[in-house]
């Protein structure tokens, strides 16, 4: 180009991959008899090795320092990023001085040292109910020893890993509930990345059939509207986990005797802002902060002299237990502080969680 006096901006640069894909994509396609698409999930990766340049930037370590600093995950320190920075701070004229250019042919060809093939990580998505009350949503492992012997999310994404032939997976959902609490209603979105899976194409209907498969392997646990999802959308069920609402139904004890008329004027109470202060029993797993939360509406059925029956809407990451016995004045206001008894919850259901993620499908 400079001997035909085109001036050539720094965007008018082909850069090397660039010509390297357009060389080598035909060769590939042709050798696999498959068609190359660059932004395609199935990855190969070749490593290769030529010991003959293979010091060719190290100059730059001498003229640029701080660009080469070590690292605990690389193997050498000069990465790409690093060799790039190097480069930017380097004058064109000691570049000169330090390397031939255009540089020497090399004398000996490349040797491939490994070639790996991966899948990019695949989403599924659903929503799920919990009917039992000793079953924790993820695996609860204490100081290294299994307290249960299973979870919400092993009994999910067991089958999903079979299926797919996945590596690993990672489990994500709007939320979670305590291990004694039952998720009831029309479920609580969740999400699974299933890494490097070894299948990624299913119709509607295995997708269904995979659904019915897990059903009916628990009666613990029930799955709906399984589908797969790209990773945009799980964000979608991330944004709605604080400001969405959550209605819960519990069951109260009270130590003094109530009548129906002591729990009328809970029915009345709307949008009551509390205080909750991380509560004792999470203190080891979240930070001490005092979080302000909004109970939208309250609505009490009556049940016997020491029993009731609590119907609440919440902003969501409300702690509701906290909020019936106070957490030893923990949360401000509290049950048991606006009726003036020792309050404490029985049962916890999760009646609703109000996230319209992912799109319910026809069953």
């Amino acid at each position: 180009m400079g001997k035909q006096s085109l001036s050539l901006g720094r965007d008018d640069i082909v850069q090397l991959k660039e010509a390297y894909k357009w060389i080598t994509h035909p060769l590939f396609s042709e050798e696999l008899g498959v068609p190359i698409d660059g932004k395609s999930l199935f990855e190969v990766s070749v490593v290769f090795a030529h010991p003959e340049t293979v010091e060719d930037c190290h100059f730059l370590a001498a003229k640029c320092p701080d660009c080469f600093k070590p690292a605990k995950n690389k193997q050498s320190v000069f990465t790409r990023m690093a060799v790039m920075k190097a480069l930017n701070k380097i004058k064109e004229e000691d570049f000169l001085k330090q390397f031939p250019c255009p540089p020497n042919s090399p004398k000996a060809t490349c040797t491939v040292l490994e070639i790996e093939c991966a899948h990019g990580a695949v989403f599924v998505a659903g929503r799920y109910n919990k009917y039992s009350r000793n079953l924790p949503q993820t695996p609860w492992i204490i100081d290294g020893e299994r307290k249960l012997e299973s979870s919400v999310e092993e009994l999910i994404s067991d089958h999903l890993l079979t299926v797919f032939k996945a590596e690993s997976f990672n489990f994500s959902s709007s939320g979670r509930e305590d291990v004694d609490v039952r998720t009831l209603g029309n479920g609580r979105p969740f999400a699974i990345e299933l890494v490097n899976p070894h299948r990624v194409h299913f119709t509607s209907q295995e997708i269904k059939e995979l659904q019915q498969k897990i059903n009916n392997s628990s009666n613990k646990i029930q799955v709906r509207d399984l589908q797969l999802v790209t990773r945009e959308a799980i964000g979608h069920m991330k944004e709605g986990e604080e400001e969405k609402t959550k209605t819960y139904s519990a069951l109260i004890w009270t130590n003094k005797v109530i009548q129906k008329k002591d729990i009328e004027f809970l029915n009345d109470i709307k949008d009551l802002k509390i205080d909750q202060k991380t509560p004792l029993r999470v203190l080891h797993r979240r930070p001490l902060a005092v979080r302000a939360r909004v109970i939208h509406s309250m609505e009490s059925h009556y049940v016997d002299e020491h029993h009731f029956r609590l119907y609440l809407k919440t902003q969501a990451g409300t702690y509701i237990k906290e909020f019936v016995h106070g957490d030893f004045g923990r949360t401000k206001p509290n049950i048991g502080s606006l009726m003036n008894v020792t309050a404490d919850i029985l049962e916890l259901d999760v009646e609703s969680v109000d996230v319209d993620w992912p799109p319910a499908l026809d069953d």
